[in-house]
């Protein structure tokens, strides 16, 4: 490996570091108490050496946002190959709440962490942005198939996506313990799959 190639590889650890450090600092103090100094400390650098990577905390922020929705993008345009739209709309909310499943930190910082300083441009809100826009996309192929035709497809997007990350967040931030003798799985997958039989008789 030559001398440039060892610099990228550095850089790119180090970036992946702060990211992961930021990451869960973020989670445990909120975004409002969070700092580049906190996220030094944690990983045992300068806060010089973090600015060298990024500006601000908020660059950092946008930057675990978008991350965040390019794997979810990733994992729903996979169903893109299922003929039957309404079939592919129910696998879109199976494949939402396996994310928030295996990767509640990012699902957190996606949608639950607040950020003050957020804007409504840039990387990570297009890219949110486009998550939607796929969703809807579906839900007008369903309304081509027949279905949900009556109602507002954008309104309907909302309803979807608002049930799916009730879910999600009631997991997220442990509000399930209340139903006692069910496991986290089972009240997701099987709650989900009983607003599927609503939307079967829609």
């Amino acid at each position: 490996m030559g001398i440039i190639e060892r610099k990228q590889s550095e850089r790119e650890k180090m970036h992946k570091l702060i990211l992961d450090s930021a990451r869960k600092i973020f989670l445990k103090n909120g975004y409002e108490q969070t700092s580049m100094r906190n996220i030094a400390t944690d990983i045992n650098y300068s806060p010089g050496s973090i600015y060298f990577h990024f500006k601000d905390k908020g660059e950092i922020f946008k930057e675990l946002h978008r991350e965040g929705f390019q794997l979810l993008l990733g994992k729903l345009k996979v169903l893109d190959n299922v003929a039957d739209p309404f079939e592919r709309l129910k696998a879109v909310g199976r494949v939402f709440i396996q994310f928030a499943q295996e990767n509640k930190d990012y699902y957190n910082l996606m949608f639950i962490v607040d950020d003050p300083g957020k804007e409504s441009e840039g990387a990570g809100f297009k890219i949110a942005q486009e998550a939607i826009g796929h969703l809807l996309n579906i839900v007008k192929a369903c309304q081509q198939k027949g279905r949900f035709k009556d109602m507002d497809a954008e309104y309907f997007t909302f309803m979807m996506l608002s049930a799916m990350h009730g879910i999600c967040a009631l997991f997220c931030k442990d509000r399930t313990a209340s139903f006692v003798g069910k496991t986290n799985e089972q009240l997701m997958d099987h709650g989900y799959e009983c607003f599927v039989a609503l939307l079967e008789k829609a």
